[in-house]
């Protein structure tokens, strides 16, 4: 699974596994976290957003997936 490096201020980088509808989430201060049950939409949309970080609170983290920090 490849790691996408994106342009802003909370996020490093994220990435997707298609095969088990895993988002990654890499933060610039705070780890990596796997989010589990997310569509591949919301992984697109994200790296169209232009505020990654305003998209990822309001599709991924408001949305209340479960996740843990790997």
């Amino acid at each position: 699974m490849e790691m996408i490096y994106v342009e802003s201020s909370n996020l490093q980088a994220v990435g997707f596994d298609e095969s088990q509808n895993v988002l990654f989430v890499e933060f610039k201060h705070g780890g990596t976290y796997q989010y589990f049950g997310v569509d591949k939409s919301i992984f697109d949309g994200m790296l169209m957003a232009d505020s990654k970080g305003k998209y990822f609170d309001q599709y991924v983290k408001r949305a209340g997936y479960s996740y843990a920090k790997s």
